[in-house]
């Protein structure tokens, strides 16, 4: 079935970052598999992720399907569009639907993409895994591609005021080697294993990023351990907590 709508979806995402002069440094998008079914899995610091995430996979000519929150395809705007992209809606109450979903669409030949934390790190720094994303790979015989995404947080993340004006930030990505996902191995050891290589592949990130903030005020968007002024893990749990 022909692809009307996503790939001039992504036409359109690229021709914002290339006028916004958002400087792409991407590496290992040969890890991408030209063909078959894989879980691309990746950190997640901000709103754009599945965007620049996708972008992984554009040197492949594949398309990845993202599983998403349920409330984003029932915005009147976005809601159209995702499921014309045939991205896949997760209503976490009743996630079972959305797994089979997703098991069919790797069966098929699709590349699923997961972010095994759930939700934004507002730390920047590596949540807790899930495991969803090892069991289905398991489940459908596909390898797990783990990627590490820098910079997107600058762009719009939770807690801060969305600032698509601002222009030459760098975003770096990393595209790691396939990782198999053999069904007689425990998935929460898989799952250690996978977030280990998402760090790995977030440290190389990190480290080859070309900027710096300007000053206190501008280092919101580096971790703690970096020197930045964004909140550490706990102290995020601990908001959460309060809020609770």
């Amino acid at each position: 079935m022909a692809e009307l709508v996503y790939p001039p979806v992504i036409g359109v995402a690229h021709g914002l970052f290339k006028a916004l002069d958002i400087r792409i440094d991407l590496k290992g998008t040969e890890n991408i598999p030209r063909k078959g079914g894989a879980v691309l899995v990746s950190n997640h610091i901000g709103y754009l992720d599945f965007i620049f995430t996708g972008l992984t996979a554009r040197p492949s000519k594949r398309l990845v399907r993202f599983m998403a929150k349920d409330s984003v395809f029932r915005h009147k705007v976005s809601g159209p569009l995702m499921r014309a992209m045939k991205h896949i809606p997760v209503d976490r109450e009743q996630g079972e639907a959305a797994y089979q979903q997703a098991l069919a669409a790797l069966r098929s030949g699709e590349i699923i993409g997961v972010f095994p934390e759930a939700t934004i790190s507002q730390s920047f720094t590596l949540k807790s895994f899930k495991s969803g994303a090892v069991r289905m790979a398991q489940e459908a015989g596909v390898p797990l591609i783990p990627v590490a995404l820098w910079g997107t947080q600058r762009l719009w993340t939770k807690g801060r005021p969305k600032d698509l004006r601002r222009s030459h930030i760098p975003v770096t990505m990393r595209v790691g080697e396939p990782m198999e996902a053999p069904a007689d191995q425990f998935a929460g050891a898989l799952t250690r294993r996978l977030r280990e290589r998402v760090q790995e592949l977030l440290d190389a990130a990190q480290r080859a990023y070309p900027a710096k903030p300007k000053g206190t005020e501008d280092s919101w968007w580096l971790p703690a351990h970096l020197g930045g002024t964004a909140p550490t893990a706990a102290e995020v749990r601990e908001a959460e907590l309060r809020k609770a």
